[in-house]
């Protein structure tokens, strides 16, 4: 039955082994729901965020995910909105890897709510002044996007394309596939440069605030750049990886090289505009509230400049510059690297928009904060992780995900 259920034509390993690697990682992602249990019922007593960290290491997993995941909506806009057909070989992977990053955002907000019965009191009592409550609405929304895009890889299923309708159904589905792809590229812009905007008009707290443009704050253009052009970087690599755990080629080298080069140029140029943004909160913003560079980097050896560098330098220029050169994106161990490299600088990056936001003192009286998860909240974090994994590998196994696996691998 099992074998009946495989697209046709590609070779899977046997179900033992699958099914040995299934129980490895669900082991794992039973300790996180025992966590997120734990959170649920005794409440968040159960972490170590306190009246400094109200938001700590779930907010960074979340907003990273969310970026992370840029990868569906960008290059859905590439590849529908645009026409760049080529990447026609590597949509359904980044649908399937946006469906996991968002779908795993939205239940580490539920473990963060605390009383996830009443997250509806969201959309039924919405603030309306809050950019939270927008990211919400749109965080949902796109959500629903991915689903609806993600229902027609499914019903290509052979059991499933058996049954008339849902073939009719999934086959309508593409035909349209062009007008979810640009509502999920405008709900993103909107959510991504939201939650960029959260930090940034918290005058309160000057190492997040930043000066606006018309009525958003730098940061909030800041992070959608920076999710659409890391997001793709993160697509490469989970399908590289793929490839490793499976031996196979799965997507073609234009697409993927395409797909590469796109994000070189993105990368770069969100570099460039996030060094003039640094350069003139440090020398301009700050000092009109009283503080200097070192007042936020100096003073503890977590948040010391180094990080700056990590962020700005190690995880965002030099990914940059290596996928502008073909020959970085014709051998596969640099673009791996370049990609991991970009996907570290835009978590760093959140980190620090969440970590080093709440950690820096603002009153004289002050000190900085410390914190550290306990290990519900890391378990919790890791939960995600072996969602995505087994959802990966069911979708790989049992769903033509990948249109050119059969030609590469013939």
């Amino acid at each position: 039955m099992d074998s009946a259920l495989i697209p046709e034509g590609v070779k899977r390993c046997p179900l033992p082994v699958f099914l040995l690697g299934v129980l490895a990682v669900s082991a794992v992602l039973l300790w996180g729901v025992y966590a997120m249990l734990l959170c649920w019922i005794k409440g968040l007593n159960q972490t170590n965020m306190n009246d400094y960290y109200g938001f700590a290491l779930w907010i960074w997993a979340d907003l990273a995910v969310i970026a992370l995941g840029g990868g569906a909506f960008f290059t859905g806009f590439l590849r529908y909105i645009v026409g760049r057909d080529e990447l026609k070989n590597i949509i359904n992977f980044a649908v399937v890897i946006g469906f996991i990053c968002y779908s795993s955002a939205l239940l580490i907000l539920a473990i963060d709510v605390g009383q996830p019965l009443r997250s509806w009191f969201i959309f039924w009592h919405a603030n309306v002044h809050s950019m939270l409550t927008e990211v919400a609405f749109c965080l949902s929304c796109y959500f629903a996007v991915l689903t609806i895009e993600f229902i027609p890889l499914v019903l290509e299923n052979r059991q499933l394309g058996k049954v008339r309708f849902f073939h009719h159904l999934g086959h309508n589905m593409h035909e349209i596939m062009a007008v979810f792809a640009a509502t999920g590229a405008f709900l993103s812009f909107f959510h991504q440069g939201s939650l960029g905007g959260v930090t940034g008009v918290l005058f309160g707290r000057p190492f997040g605030f930043r000066e606006h443009v018309l009525v958003w704050p730098t940061t909030f253009f800041l992070f959608t750049w920076s999710a659409a052009a890391c997001g793709p970087c993160f697509t490469i690599l989970i399908t590289k990886l793929t490839e490793a755990v499976t031996k196979k080629k799965l997507v073609g080298d234009e697409a993927i090289g395409t797909l590469a080069k796109i994000s070189g140029w993105m990368i770069t140029t969100y570099v460039i505009a996030k060094v003039v943004d640094t350069v003139y909160w440090g020398y301009v913003t700050a000092p009109q509230k009283g503080f200097t560079l070192a007042d936020f980097y100096g003073q503890n050896g977590l948040y010391g400049y180094w990080i700056l560098v990590a962020e700005v330098v190690v995880g965002g220029l030099v990914p940059g510059l290596m996928l502008l050169s073909s020959k970085v994106r014709s051998t596969p161990k640099l673009l791996v690297t370049a990609a991991l490299l970009a996907c570290f600088g835009i978590s760093i990056n959140r980190w620090v928009m969440v970590l080093q936001t709440m950690a820096i003192p603002v009153m004289p009286f002050d000190s900085w904060a410390s914190y550290f998860p306990s290990w519900q909240e890391v378990a919790t974090t890791i939960l995600p992780v072996a969602y995505g994994i087994l959802l990966i590998s069911f979708a790989h196994r049992y769903l033509p995900v990948f249109p050119q696996e059969k030609e590469l691998n013939s």
